[in-house]
């Protein structure tokens, strides 16, 4: 009969349930928390406010360097999500020695084990790639839409509807950067895992502790609530 436990002890599937938890659940957590105000709502807001500032530019250029930035960032990250993939599945396919290694290095379980615990930091490393990957595509085809955008002179109504619109592509593109980013923070979690299931279990809530604060108390959450007050969007 096959073992769909992997040989996990009571306390790995304990703390490996925290982890999915806290992975899976962040996000409604997060839409939860963004109904008292949270960063990531914010910049949604200001995006929506640069996007109709550059439609009332004559001059587009700086608004395609900045997004150009953005995606050279995210590029950097897939890239490094990339190599990292490709050093832990070197470890997860590289046979009996390669995990007899790891063993002897971090800590002294069966084989099968040290499988499982690699290939949870494979798979969040994995979700992250994909994400970077679809954000950089939706940045592509939001330098198109500003590329695109009508003149200044135009119908203001249309320019404010065509702001909008661009702002619907641009915002789930930074949003997909985002949860990349995320990714790390779990992928870090799950290497402790290696380590001990306690410290999984402490890792993922002390990732979605650090990323709650970032998201409503840190001073850049802050700055950023009050710079969407003083533009009055």
């Amino acid at each position: 009969m096959t073992d769909w436990t992997f040989g996990l002890s009571w306390l790995d599937a304990a703390a490996l349930a925290i982890f999915l938890a806290c992975w899976l659940g962040y996000g409604p957590f997060l839409r939860t928390l963004a109904r008292g105000g949270v960063l990531n709502l914010d910049m949604d807001a200001v995006r929506h406010a640069w996007m109709r500032a550059m439609c009332a530019r004559e001059s587009r250029i700086v608004d395609g360097q900045l997004l150009g930035h953005t995606i050279n960032s995210a590029s950097f990250f897939a890239s490094a999500n990339l190599i990292l993939i490709a050093a832990v599945g070197g470890v997860l396919f590289g046979g009996e020695g390669a995990l007899q290694t790891v063993a002897g290095v971090v800590i002294e379980a069966p084989a099968r084990v040290i499988e499982a615990k690699l290939a949870l930091i494979v798979v969040c490393l994995s979700r992250g790639m994909l994400d970077f990957i679809w954000a950089i595509r939706q940045l592509n085809y939001s330098v198109a839409l500003i590329g695109a955008a009508p003149d200044a002179e135009a119908d203001p109504q249309r320019n404010r509807d065509y702001a909008d619109a661009a702002a619907e592509v641009l915002n789930p593109a930074i949003a997909g950067f985002n949860r990349g980013v995320r990714a790390y923070y779990f992928a870090l979690a799950a290497g402790a895992w290696l380590v001990s299931p306690l410290f999984l279990a402490l890792g993922a809530l002390a990732a979605v502790a650090l990323l709650a604060w970032r998201q409503m108390k840190s001073p850049a959450s802050l700055g950023i609530s009050r710079a969407r007050r003083l533009l009055g969007v």
